[in-house]
C-alpha cells in the first residue's frame, strides 16, 4: 500500500472511530497514525531479518508515541489506536481488520510459550482501556473485551469478556457492529453473581416462612 493510500483509509478510520476529530488534517497528530505507519517500515526490516534495524526503528517510535509495537507483530487494514500510550504489541501477536484498542492494552506473552506466544486478533474486536491479553489464543471476529480485563484463554466469536480473569458474559450470532465502540455499558459478572445469590436467599427465606407459617397452624400433639 502506498502511503498516499495509506493515509486517505486512516482518515477515514479515525474519522468513523474518533468523535474529538474536526480536520483531516488531524490525522497526522495522531500517535496511532504515526506509530502504525513507522511500524509497517519496521515490519518490511524485519522481514528482511534486518532485526537490529527494525527493533531501533520500532523503539524510536515508542519514546515518540507510547505505543510499543515489535516489528515482528502483523497487522491488518484499519487498527485504530485511541490515545495509544501504554499500548503494547507483541512480536508474534497477528491483529486482523478494523481493529480498534484502547490505551493501556496489552497484546503479551505470558512467559511460557515458545514459537507463537501472543494473541491473535480477530476481524473487528474492540480491546478497552487497559486490558490485557496473554497467551497463544484467538479472540473471535467482532468481539469485544470490557476495560481492565485480563484475558488468558480463548474467547469465541461474537462474544463479550470482562473480569479478572476475563469471563465470556455475552455470546450469540450477531455481529457487533464496527460503530459500537460503547467501553462502558457491559455486563457485570460480580454483580451478576451476587443478583443471583440475593434471589436464590429470597426464595429460602420465602419457603422457611411458609413452613413457619405451616407449624403454627398445625395442631399441638397431645402430651
Amino acid at each position: 500500500m502506498g502511503f498516499i493510500q495509506y493515509v486517505k483509509e486512516e482518515m477515514q478510520v479515525i474519522k468513523e472511530r474518533d468523535a474529538a476529530i474536526k480536520s483531516s488534517w488531524e490525522v497526522f497528530l495522531y500517535p496511532s497514525f504515526r506509530a502504525i505507519l513507522r511500524h509497517r517500515l519496521a515490519h518490511k526490516l524485519y522481514l528482511k531479518k534486518h532485526y537490529f534495524l527494525a527493533r531501533w526503528y520500532s523503539q524510536r517510535t515508542a519514546r515518540k508515541t507510547g505505543i510499543e509495537i515489535h516489528p515482528g507483530a502483523t497487522i491488518g487494514k484499519g487498527l485504530f489506536i485511541d490515545h495509544g500510550h501504554g499500548v503494547v504489541i507483541g512480536e508474534t501477536a497477528i491483529i486482523g481488520d478494523n481493529v480498534t484498542l484502547y490505551q493501556g492494552v496489552t497484546l503479551g506473552g505470558t512467559g511460557k510459550e515458545q514459537g507463537k506466544r501472543h494473541p491473535t486478533i480477530g476481524d473487528n474486536v474492540m480491546i478497552s482501556a487497559g486490558a490485557k491479553v496473554l497467551g497463544s489464543f484467538t479472540v473471535g471476529e467482532n468481539s469485544k473485551i470490557g476495560a481492565g480485563s485480563v484475558v488468558l484463554k480463548e474467547v469465541p466469536p461474537n462474544s463479550t469478556v470482562v473480569g479478572v480473569p476475563g469471563i465470556v458474559v455475552k455470546r450469540d450470532n450477531v455481529r457487533i457492529p464496527r460503530e459500537d465502540l460503547d467501553q462502558v455499558h457491559l455486563p457485570n459478572p460480580v454483580m451478576m453473581e451476587i443478583d443471583r445469590l440475593q434471589q436464590e436467599n429470597t426464595k429460602l427465606k420465602e419457603r422457611v416462612d411458609t413452613i413457619a407459617v405451616t407449624l403454627e397452624k398445625m395442631p399441638e400433639s397431645p402430651q
